[in-house]
């Protein structure tokens, strides 16, 4: 699945199309505010209040970080011939901004007084600008077992607020060109956290959440988000069944994602309430489920 800028005549010829948004970008600043809150809201008598607080520290040194060190005006992308994925993960070359990114998002956590975090930092501020190259490689390749998962952590913060705001450079008159491989981001082709099912201008509409460049892409609430299959799904909650996030189960593929509504809770945010929702995975996993998403914020 791809993306294509259309030209103006394109836009008004087609204007009917635009009913249902095929991709969302985000707002940078707006997406880390309203995730910064989110987790600390979630934190609140929590199980897991100690690690919720602790992502939405990141998420507010990934905001901080994002206005001291914006992307270079100087970095310009050609989007001349926009096609499959155009800021691939794997295949675009990184401009070293991100790792002052990265620096930038070690400084803010460093008053963190949790030893295994301060270990964490350590380690990552004695690798060599090609070490970390390398590491961000393996991430970007879903080679998690060869990167420490607290460092992980760290990079992919990094990574991802570069990514986020190379969308930015997107023309974002841009749709989707296919409707396939719908499980990966047709932008840069990572997997997904969640997906939402939106109220507002986009009432009832389901979309995936990229893990990576943070963009919204819509996928129909019929078929599975993973192998596209119709007919044997099923929707998992811990409580009531009103509750505004489940575990979307494909019997055919055997993988699950959750799934976040809107119109239950206007709050609810992607990486947060996946995070605050683990003993849902733990569920999932028990009946022999595989998820098929990434939580930026908690690495196998």
């Amino acid at each position: 699945m791809g993306i294509k800028i259309l030209a103006q005549d394109e836009i008004k010829q087609n204007a009917s199309s635009f009913h249902t948004p095929a991709l969302l970008f985000a707002n940078p600043k707006n997406l880390y505010q309203r995730r910064t809150e989110r987790f600390y809201q979630l934190a609140k008598d929590h199980p897991l209040s100690d690690y919720l607080n602790f992502a939405g520290r990141i998420a507010e040194a990934q905001l901080k970080t994002l206005q001291s060190n914006p992307i270079p005006k100087n970095i310009h992308l050609d989007f001349s011939n926009l096609s499959y994925q155009p800021l691939s993960a794997q295949k675009l070359k990184r401009n070293s901004h991100w790792l002052a990114i990265l620096r930038a998002i070690l400084n803010e956590m460093k008053n963190e007084n949790n030893p295994n975090v301060q270990n964490a930092i350590d380690n990552l501020e004695k690798k060599s600008d090609q070490q970390l190259e390398t590491l961000a490689d393996k991430l970007l390749q879903q080679d998690f077992d060869s990167v420490p998962s607290d460092q992980a952590l760290f990079i992919w913060a990094a990574l991802s607020l570069y990514w986020l705001q190379l969308t930015t450079l997107i023309p974002h008159q841009s749709h989707k060109e296919s409707g396939s491989n719908l499980h990966l981001c047709p932008v840069c082709g990572s997997p997904p956290i969640a997906s939402v099912v939106h109220f507002g201008s986009e009432q009832g509409l389901r979309y995936l959440h990229c893990s990576l460049c943070e963009t919204e892409w819509h996928q129909v609430r019929s078929k599975c988000t993973n192998c596209d299959d119709a007919g044997k799904l099923d929707y998992w909650c811990l409580d009531e069944k009103m509750t505004a996030v489940k575990a979307e189960t494909c019997g055919n593929c055997e993988s699950y994602l959750k799934i976040l509504y809107q119109e239950k809770d206007p709050k609810v945010e992607p990486a947060a309430d996946d995070l605050a929702y683990l003993f849902l995975d733990s569920e999932m996993e028990e009946k022999g489920f595989a998820k098929s998403g990434l939580n930026p914020y908690l690495f196998p």
